[in-house]
């Protein structure tokens, strides 16, 4: 993998990176439906790519496997001009390019996964900044909303978030880490398959961190939120899971020299070990029979999927 990340990390960490680029450099590995849609803000414009990998016995075939997706949630890969260079903030899109790009590769050479997998994240080198407590945020060209309508699509039966999250006090650990599964405003047990997963590709004890019911809320709110980590869970019915690339104290996500290639191909290990065994039935991100069960019981959470009510 870290083969991967040198070469996506090469062609990201430019004032000229692009969704073509990246579309051009990924075509070149192996087959795959991409696309690349530029989408303009009122604080400048991004790329957005979608990356579809079929699988053998997927849905596009007209099999019955399932359809993982991985999104590689960011405000922008560089603050320019404030900052000069590659910023913490796109770990995430860098670890969803490189998962991508094992794929192809593995697929290319004739290891292709069960079930179809679907990779989304936007390219925006100069992406703003915004104050944040304890370290400023990196801001983003366009709103949260536009970001899930082209990141997070119907067809993603469940949902790896991977977002840089080095912002905070609460999450001092040096690596990656995984939150609860959260679906339908509900947060619900951390699965047991993803901590197998993790150990594995880690070859240490998983680390989990809090989620608390303002970060499953939509941005825009006036509510605290960690990061966007969880911001896909609010426009789909799928389990999300977040993967955080975390440090072991706050480091801004407007930060240049602040990335470790070696935690970004854990993330993306983990995104390529999930959509392995998640495409053969192997791994399951929450117990459907106890979220109907909860949802019997308790009522729907959806609505904390909305804006909540107007004062």
């Amino acid at each position: 993998m870290m083969k991967q990340v040198f070469e996506v990390y090469d062609l990201l960490d430019s004032p000229f990176a692009s969704g073509a680029e990246v579309k051009a450099y990924l075509e070149q590995l192996g087959q795959a439906e991409i696309t690349v849609s530029t989408v303009k803000g009122e604080k400048g414009s991004t790329d957005f790519i979608k990356i579809v990998i079929a699988g053998k016995t997927g849905r596009i075939q007209g099999g019955d496997s399932p359809t993982l997706g991985v999104v590689g949630r960011l405000g922008g890969l560089g603050a320019r001009p404030e900052m000069i260079g590659f910023v913490s903030d796109g770990d995430g899109a860098a670890a969803a390019i490189s998962a991508a790009a094992k794929l192809l590769s593995m697929q290319s050479k004739g290891d292709v996964l069960d079930g179809d997998v679907i990779l989304c994240t936007h390219i925006c080198p100069d992406a703003p900044t915004q104050p944040h407590d304890p370290v400023p945020f990196m801001d983003s060209p366009v709103d949260i909303l536009t970001m899930n309508k082209y990141e997070v699509t119907p067809e993603m039966e469940a949902i790896l978030s991977i977002d840089t999250t080095k912002g905070n006090r609460v999450i001092n650990h040096k690596g990656i880490a995984i939150s609860p599964t959260v679906r339908q405003g509900y947060v619900l047990r951390i699965s047991e398959d993803l901590v197998d997963i993790v150990q594995t590709v880690t070859g240490e004890p998983c680390v989990t961190f809090a989620v608390t019911t303002q970060d499953i809320t939509p941005y825009g709110n006036d509510l605290y939120h960690i990061n966007s980590i969880l911001q896909p869970a609010v426009a789909t019915s799928a389990p999300v899971v977040g993967v955080a690339i975390t440090a072991a104290a706050p480091v801004p996500g407007s930060a240049t020299g602040a990335s470790h290639e070696s935690d970004i191909a854990l993330a993306a290990k983990l995104a390529v070990e999930t959509a392995k065994a998640y495409g053969r039935g192997q791994c399951s991100f929450h117990s459907e029979k106890e979220f109907q069960h909860i949802t019997k019981l308790y009522g729907t959470m959806k609505h904390l999927q909305t804006m909540g009510k107007s004062e």
